[in-house]
C-alpha cells in the first residue's frame, strides 16, 4: 500500500475560521460507517470554499512531548511502560524507546523515541484488517486491537520514523504502540488522554509531559521542547536556550 489517503466517504468541512483541532475532532462523525468499510475511520472532508478534499482521521485527544536534553537516559519510562501493559519489567516490551549512543556526545547521545500520534497516521492506513486504528473510546488514540491482528507487520514497515514507533510484541505476536496508557491492566491508575501516563509519572527528572494541544506534524521540534526550569539552571545543569 502506498503513502496515498484510502478512498474515503465524503464530509464537510466548515469554514476557514475553524482551528485544525475543531476540523479534525469534527471528522469523528460518521467514524464507524468509515471503518466498516475497511479504511480505520479515514473519512474525507471537503472544504466548503475551496472545494478541496483530504483524507483524515480523528485527531487524537493527546500527545507526548519530550526533552531529550533532559533525559538522563535511565529507562525508567521503558519499565513502567512494560509493567503497566505487560506485568513484566523488558526493556524490550516497551512502546517508548531510549537509545543511547557512546560514540556520541551530548546532547545527540540520547535519542527518545515515541509515538506521535499522527494525525494522518501511515501505520493505520497500512493496516489490512483495520487493526490498528483511532479508538474513539479511549479519546481517539492510534490504538492495536491485538484480536483483530494478523501479525503481518505492515504497521511497523509503514511508520515514517526510525526505529518504528509501532513495535513487535514477542508474547502476543502483534503489533504494539504507545496508546497513552488507555489500556494498562497491570497498573491501577486510570490512563489515556482522560487520565495518566507511565512514562511521565515515572521520570525522575520530568523529561516528559503531556498535552492534548496537537504539535506541529512536520519535523520534530514540536515533539521535543525544552522542560527545564529555573531549579535546573540553578543547579548548574545545562538549561537551553529557552530559560
Amino acid at each position: 500500500m502506498g503513502n496515498q489517503p484510502p478512498e474515503p466517504d465524503e464530509g464537510t468541512v466548515p469554514g476557514d475560521d475553524t482551528s485544525r483541532r475543531s476540523f479534525l475532532k469534527g471528522a469523528a462523525v460518521g467514524v464507524g460507517a468509515a471503518a466498516a468499510g475497511g479504511s480505520a475511520g479515514f473519512l474525507a472532508l471537503r472544504n466548503e470554499d475551496t472545494g478541496d478534499v483530504a483524507a483524515a482521521m480523528p485527531a487524537s485527544e493527546g500527545y507526548l512531548l519530550i526533552d531529550p536534553e533532559k533525559c538522563a537516559g535511565c529507562q525508567s519510562c521503558m519499565l513502567s511502560c512494560s509493567v503497566g501493559h505487560d506485568g513484566e519489567a523488558s526493556l524490550s516490551q516497551s512502546r517508548i524507546q531510549i537509545v543511547e549512543s557512546p560514540f556520541k556526545g551530548f546532547p545527540d547521545d540520547i535519542d527518545v523515541n515515541h509515538c506521535r500520534q499522527c494525525t494522518y497516521p501511515a501505520c493505520a492506513e497500512a493496516c489490512p484488517t483495520d487493526a490498528l486504528h483511532a479508538d474513539e473510546e479511549t479519546g481517539n488514540v492510534r490504538f492495536v486491537d491485538e484480536d483483530k491482528c494478523i501479525g503481518c507487520e505492515r504497521c511497523i514497515e509503514a511508520c515514517p520514523y526510525d526505529p518504528s514507533r509501532v513495535t513487535w510484541d514477542v508474547n502476543s505476536q502483534t503489533a504494539k504502540k504507545c496508546d497513552l496508557c488507555a489500556d494498562t491492566p497491570h497498573w491501577n491508575e486510570e490512563g489515556g488522554p482522560d487520565g495518566s501516563q507511565a512514562c511521565v509519572e515515572t521520570c525522575p527528572v520530568d523529561a516528559i509531559k503531556f498535552t492534548e494541544q496537537i504539535p506541529a506534524q512536520v519535523g520534530p521540534g514540536a515533539y521535543e521542547i525544552n522542560l527545564r526550569d529555573e531549579q535546573w539552571a540553578e543547579l548548574g545543569l545545562y538549561a537551553g536556550d529557552a530559560l
